[in-house]
């Protein structure tokens, strides 16, 4: 009976903090914006987005190198090695992008904001503007939530284009695949409204839920160093199984036939 009562006491927790996440998000996206917001929100785009450019064009160039390689050495077997840049654009485009720079995202974005809130919850940053009238949802969670929310995408945008010129660069430049094939291939095949928009759209999606997590479980920690250190790998392990599993979802319905 005491692990039945465990189970259901751990059940209702988690039902409680999914709702007390949904009425917060609520809140954030219907509330109107103001001049300090904006200008606290072209910070966060820095913070969040800038700061991410890095590991998101190193990761994209890497990819797009391994992609052209074993892309490559299928193709060559068939002889079909011309559709190499169809291969590394749609797969790009439509699947690796969003997922991997979501993945990225919430292992260097997402967790720094779960930390940057958690820490000023533990140091009662946050009680000290309740008691002076300030929101600190408006205040510290609505900036980063929609800076992740717009910054993911463009990192998406980015991730994608670097990868294609890796993957030309190994496959046109290195392995002699022919440079008109190659962007001919990727021109006739790619659709944008298809390919380009869907991905976008995946991107979109993914930004929302890593960063909602994020903010939300550094808003809700235990305010110790422990209870940060917890949110953190929460944040990183949450964010990463709901990106694979809505990307399942997301690829069923636009690409799966999936009506």
């Amino acid at each position: 009976m005491n692990a039945i009562a465990l189970l259901g006491r751990r059940v209702i927790e988690r039902v409680r903090g999914i709702g007390v996440a949904t009425v917060m998000l609520l809140q954030i996206l219907f509330s109107m914006p103001t001049k300090l917001g904006v200008t606290l929100f072209i910070y966060q785009m820095h913070r969040i987005g800038v700061m991410s450019l890095l590991i998101i064009g190193v990761s994209g160039l890497f990819i797009g190198l391994v992609l052209g390689l074993q892309g490559y050495s299928i193709l060559v077997n068939v002889g079909s090695e011309a559709m190499l840049g169809t291969m590394v654009s749609l797969t790009l485009l439509r699947e690796l992008a969003p997922v991997v720079a979501a993945l990225l995202f919430a292992g260097r974005a997402g967790s720094a904001l779960t930390a940057e809130i958690g820490l000023m919850k533990a140091t009662e940053q946050l009680s000290s503007m309740e008691m002076i009238g300030v929101d600190p949802l408006k205040r510290i969670v609505s900036p980063r939530l929609w800076a992740g929310i717009v910054s993911l995408p463009m990192l998406t945008v980015i991730f994608a284009a670097i990868g294609i010129l890796g993957g030309k660069m190994v496959g046109v430049d290195f392995l002699g695949v022919d440079e008109g094939s190659y962007w001919s291939g990727m021109q006739s095949s790619v659709q944008f409204g298809h390919d380009v928009v869907n991905g976008i759209i995946k991107s979109i999606v993914f930004a929302l839920i890593c960063t909602w997590i994020a903010v939300y479980q550094g808003y809700a920690c235990e305010p110790t160093s422990e209870g940060i250190a917890t949110s953190t790998t929460r944040t990183v392990v949450y964010s990463s199984l709901c990106v694979l599993g809505f990307d399942f979802v997301l690829t069923a319905v636009m690409f799966g036939g999936v009506q």
